[in-house]
């Protein structure tokens, strides 16, 4: 073969590589998340179906809540291969254990991103810098103390949301060595019941606490009512998440104690990762494999203009 008829062949392969790895298409993309009656993933599906019909106005978008059932996240996932879609979104049920079901996927030729929590395996993730959450949640209590005074962490879940969420706040409280914390261990099972119980607790161990930060909204709202219960009135509660029930506190001017939360942006945390997994399909893989999306404090003095989990966009 002359040269000339050599290069021009390979020019030719190359570029329908090229054309290849650009053509990518998504058709249909499966979405697994926690709970649909939680207003947290609605906005994340909302997002996710947004970003993928701006790629495709006709892409078919699944999307399902696992209700905190393991066992229900594998059959969606071994659902979405049977179906045949090109991406997968979830928020994992166990980061760790929801592995093989991922690689399932990814055998299948499917591109998994997880979204809030990393999960082990997946091509991808997206998530709120959770550090950064809790720190400037925490920067909050500082700043309202003025370096000092008695505080609660109440803690959560050990999820990887969580960890990084105490782990910035202690980072700022740090930084104050007048500040104490009292205690960091108690877990108030990310839910409104269980921040409750665990602040009750606290207010009958310690006569003098000045501030609580809780790892989410649910425990927040729940310490609020257990301080209200046992007529305290002069605790400063932060929290991290910004959603619909805090920011309707932030905005009650009969539950002053509630004073700012670190928030997330789910719509936009959906967006990001359909945008990545989308890259990852055309055969662009990302620089990082986490993606990590700022926080912004919400508090009483900004809470008007702050654009919420359920803003029609």
């Amino acid at each position: 073969m002359k040269p000339f008829k050599t290069l021009a062949l390979a020019a030719a392969v190359m570029a329908g590589m090229s054309s290849t790895a650009q053509s990518a298409e998504l058709n249909k993309i499966g979405i697994s998340l926690g709970s649909m009656g939680n207003p947290f993933f609605v906005a994340l599906a909302n997002g996710a179906e947004a970003k993928a019909k701006q790629i495709n106005p006709d892409v078919e978008v699944l999307s399902m809540g696992y209700d905190y059932d393991l066992g229900k996240q594998f059959n969606q996932i071994d659902n979405f291969i049977a179906a045949g879609v090109d991406m997968i979104l979830l928020n994992p049920g166990d980061p760790n254990a929801i592995e093989p079901a991922i690689k399932r996927a990814q055998k299948a030729g499917i591109v998994v991103v997880s979204v809030d929590t990393a999960a082990k395996g997946s091509d991808a993730t997206v998530t709120t810098d959770n550090v950064s959450a809790g720190a400037v949640a925490c920067e909050y209590i500082v700043e309202k103390l003025g370096g000092k005074g008695n505080v609660i962490i109440q803690n959560g879940p050990q999820v990887s949301a969580v960890i990084d969420r105490v782990t910035g706040c202690k980072q700022e409280l740090s930084k104050a060595p007048d500040i104490k914390i009292l205690s960091d261990d108690q877990d108030g099972k990310g839910s409104r019941d269980g921040g409750m119980s665990v602040m009750l607790g606290h207010l009958t161990r310690y006569p003098q606490i000045d501030a609580v930060f809780a790892i989410n909204d649910p425990q927040a709202i729940g310490t609020n009512l257990a301080a209200k219960q046992l007529k305290r009135n002069d605790i400063i509660i932060t929290s991290v998440d910004g959603a619909p029930d805090i920011v309707a506190a932030l905005k009650d001017k009969s539950s002053p104690m509630i004073q700012a939360s670190g928030s997330q942006n789910p719509y936009h945390m959906a967006e990001e990762a359909v945008s990545v997994g989308y890259k990852i399909l055309s055969g662009t893989k990302p620089e990082k494999t986490v993606t990590l999306l700022p926080s912004k404090l919400v508090d009483r003095s900004n809470v008007d203009q702050y654009v919420g989990w359920d803003a029609v966009r």
